[in-house]
């Protein structure tokens, strides 16, 4: 009983991990997305405007996982 108490305890001080595994969740389907696309356009991307895009978004989420990766550790 002892045991049980301590050990909820400590897991309810520990942060939740869950933002992390969206977040990183989200950059690796961005990754698998944006791959099978730049394969299968050999022009992609297109213009400045949509390099700049994909470079941006890219940027947001790797900062989003790693912000949620220190975060939650």
């Amino acid at each position: 009983m002892l045991h049980a108490l301590v050990r909820a305890a400590t897991d309810a001080a520990k942060p939740s991990k869950a933002p992390f595994y969206i977040c990183g969740g989200l950059l690796a389907a961005w990754a698998v997305v944006l791959g099978s696309f730049g394969i299968s356009h050999p022009d992609f991307p297109g213009d400045a405007a949509a390099q700049r895009g994909a470079i941006g978004i890219t940027v947001i989420l790797v900062a989003a996982a790693l912000t949620t990766a220190v975060v939650t550790a």
